[in-house]
């Protein structure tokens, strides 16, 4: 309720000012001019052809000098000029502005029967003719047009090559068009540090690297970017050449297939050493893997066999937290704090429980000669069914799949370890760090939380990975 009941006087307000017959001529200028143009609009007199001759509330109750000076005018065309616009079908439409065009008519979509009417004979075989010209219209080509995405675009920026603890590699750091992401794409391959040693097969290069990026582009631009070939030193500086290619000295079919990884983005795991997932593990034990020499047996009777360097490469995608990013994903481990498993705590969020794509990481392959028709086909180091089945959908051929173990499974007896004390999830902890790529280094994860989240994997996403019965 109010604090006072309204007096007479607030009534007689009110009607003179939302009576039908507008406010006065009188000045109110000690009146709250919001209070009174929140009346004219809502008056009687106001309807929504006002606003279509440029009527506004607070311009009348504006003062008369102003109105003097600028007086209302219709943004509407007389009604001779507006029946001589181009109307759609034919007819007339009064309420066009002249200061616009006409609003396109709608067109068929092009996938619907056309239906007419039986009035009669001549009215089925004489259309109109702008409506003959609508009918006739290539609206599928415009419909298409508007529809249509661009076509999926990667290029490598540049490259560099990065000592890392399981030997040389190369990093590239690719853009595209689909998102404003740099993803990245870790190849090993050091047989392209020694131009004068045995090349066993073509060098994993990108395309788009090596490619002529402008006619005036110079030798120091296209080394500065990672165009080149051999080691850069003072005294190594060889620029490479888009048609540039090695020639095999041994029969292909004895090389097995690169091994490649397709990692996504965990800071967590990869930097702070979080022990909730084994994403660090991962990324340095493919690496590992990667970089292991092959022997290849003899070609010929009596010929030794001979060890190649490991090669393959890592696609690191930017997918932080199975494509949910790190804000939710740190949300996520609340919820799983109190008692969800990394599915359902998704789930809850209002996200997917992998929202991961791989037509970037498919780009990636092609442009690096990784899988496709001009390259070998690779072998996959992954326990995500879907992950294979994105890649082949993109067209990667991919020769054989191979499991990544998480390394504590792969132990027999739990090594010589610490509880951490200060911790209520019992997270077991080795002594000693050995050297990898990530904060885990090449030790083994272990722990309750990483057990829940490696089970959850395997039974509530169809990771191909064996459940120990001690896990």
């Amino acid at each position: 309720m109010p604090c006072c009941a309204p007096v007479p006087s607030d009534f007689a307000l009110f009607d003179l000012l939302s009576g039908p017959q507008g406010p006065s001529d009188k000045k109110f200028s000690e009146l709250d001019p919001l209070m009174l143009a929140a009346i004219v609009a809502s008056g009687p007199q106001m309807t929504r052809n006002h606003y279509n001759h440029g009527f506004h509330p607070s311009f009348a109750l504006a003062e008369p000098a102003a109105q003097a000076q600028q007086p209302s005018t219709s943004k509407q065309a007389p009604r001779r000029q507006r029946l001589q616009l181009p109307s759609p079908v034919g007819r007339d439409k009064e309420n066009v502005s002249a200061a616009e065009p006409a609003a396109e008519p709608l067109k068929s979509s092009g996938n619907l029967p056309t239906k007419r009417r039986r009035s009669s004979v001549a009215a089925t075989n004489a259309e109109p003719p702008q409506l003959a010209k609508i009918v006739e219209a290539p609206v599928e080509a415009a419909a298409a047009a508007t529809l249509s995405t661009p076509e999926l675009d990667v290029k490598c920026m540049a490259r560099t090559r990065i000592p890392t603890p399981h030997g040389p590699a190369f990093l590239h750091i690719y853009h595209n068009n689909k998102d404003n992401k740099e993803h990245l794409a870790i190849v090993v391959d050091p047989v392209q540090l020694s131009p004068e040693a045995p090349s066993y097969t073509t060098h994993i290069r990108s395309r788009t690297l090596d490619a002529v990026w402008t006619e005036d582009e110079s030798e120091m631009d296209r080394i500065t970017r990672g165009a080149y070939v051999g080691r850069l030193s003072p005294s190594s500086q060889q620029a490479s050449r888009p048609s540039e290619d090695t020639q095999l000295t041994i029969n292909s079919d004895c090389i097995p297939s690169p091994l490649i990884r397709i990692h996504s983005e965990c800071f967590t795991g990869e930097t702070i050493g979080s022990m909730r997932c084994d994403c660090g593990e991962q990324l340095d034990e493919a690496l590992r893997l990667i970089s292991q020499p092959t022997r290849i047996p003899a070609q010929e009777s009596g010929a030794p066999s001979i060890t190649i360097p490991g090669r393959g490469a890592v696609v690191y995608l930017r997918q932080e937290g199975r494509g949910i990013g790190l804000l939710s994903k740190i949300r996520a481990y609340n919820l799983q704090d109190l008692g969800h498993d990394t599915v359902t705590a998704n789930l809850m969020l209002g996200h997917k429980a992998d929202e991961r794509g791989y037509e970037i990481a498919a780009a990636i392959l092609r442009d690096l000669n990784l899988g496709n028709d001009a390259g070998p086909s690779v072998r996959l180091l992954t326990n995500n069914p879907d992950k294979v089945q994105a890649l082949e959908k993109e067209g990667i051929r991919i020769a054989e799949r191979v499991a990544m173990i998480p390394r504590s499974w792969q132990q027999p007896t739990e090594p010589e370890s610490f509880s951490s004390s200060s911790s209520d999830t019992d997270v077991e902890v080795s002594p000693a760090r050995v050297p990898g790529a990530t904060l885990i280094g090449g030790g083994a994860v272990h722990g309750h939380d990483l057990d829940k989240y490696l089970r959850t994997k395997v039974l509530r996403m169809g990771h191909m990975l064996p459940l120990h019965l001690e896990h």
